[in-house]
């Protein structure tokens, strides 16, 4: 399998493209702000068709380049229904005061095709299997995806704003909210075997195993005292 990440725009949001092998068919998860040149630069390396993008949510940071990278391949961007509205109205999930400072320079939009993601879903794309979890909390409409263990590669676990190594994403902006994102915490990442990769939406690479072992947030969820860890450093929006 090959995964090409690179962190893009202001905000470090990390991009991924995903394929079985170089010179496949490929996905493209998250591509945020200043993205879309990222993203050009590792198709062309890789020899990558692109057949789809899918979002792990709909902050700006995360879905700025969603248009010109469908629009240019011909693809359609998968999202939770209940973060579809940022890709036309970002400034309603970050606050008056952020969106005012980040809207200026942005144009945004929905690609010519979107599709709905939901829960427990499984999507075949470009012959490899995402398995869906709605985990909200960051936002409403948050999601993860899961890549089973395949030969010798452990399994792979995009995390988005969800789960960071060390930490876990900001619950402050509009449509957070902190006890779901520990529920979602417990309910998603706590029954992930410790091999699991975690590829996350800023940060470093980690594993659940790590994280079940030093990251505050994770060790007060599976302790059952989630609600004593409150904040955490904030990441990306």
């Amino acid at each position: 399998m090959l995964i090409a990440g690179f962190p893009a725009g202001a905000w470090g949001t990390n991009c991924y493209l995903v394929a079985p092998a170089a010179g496949e068919e490929c996905v493209i998860i998250d591509p945020g702000h200043q993205a879309a040149q990222g993203v050009e630069d590792a198709v062309r390396k890789h020899r990558l068709k692109p057949v789809a993008v899918v979002l792990t949510h709909g902050h700006i940071d995360h879905v700025a380049s969603v248009v010109p990278v469908c629009g240019a391949h011909d693809v359609p961007a998968w999202i939770h229904p209940e973060d579809r509205y940022m890709m036309t109205e970002p400034e309603k999930a970050l606050g008056l005061s952020v969106g005012q400072q980040l809207m200026g320079d942005l144009t945004v939009g929905e690609p010519d095709d979107v599709k709905e993601l939901s829960d427990g879903a499984v999507l075949g794309l470009a012959g490899m299997e995402f398995s869906v979890a709605h985990a909200p909390g960051h936002t409403k409409g948050s999601v993860t995806f899961g890549m089973p263990e395949q030969a010798d590669v452990p399994p792979v676990f995009f995390s988005g704003d969800l789960l960071f190594a060390g930490s876990i994403g900001r619950t402050d902006l509009p449509g957070g909210d902190h006890a779901e994102i520990l529920k979602s915490l417990a309910r998603v990442c706590l029954p992930l075997d410790d091999s699991t990769v975690v590829l996350s939406g800023h940060g470093p690479q980690t594993t659940i195993g790590r994280e079940r072992a030093t990251n505050p947030f994770l060790r007060e969820v599976a302790a059952g005292l989630g609600d004593g860890v409150r904040a955490a450093p904030r990441r990306g929006m």
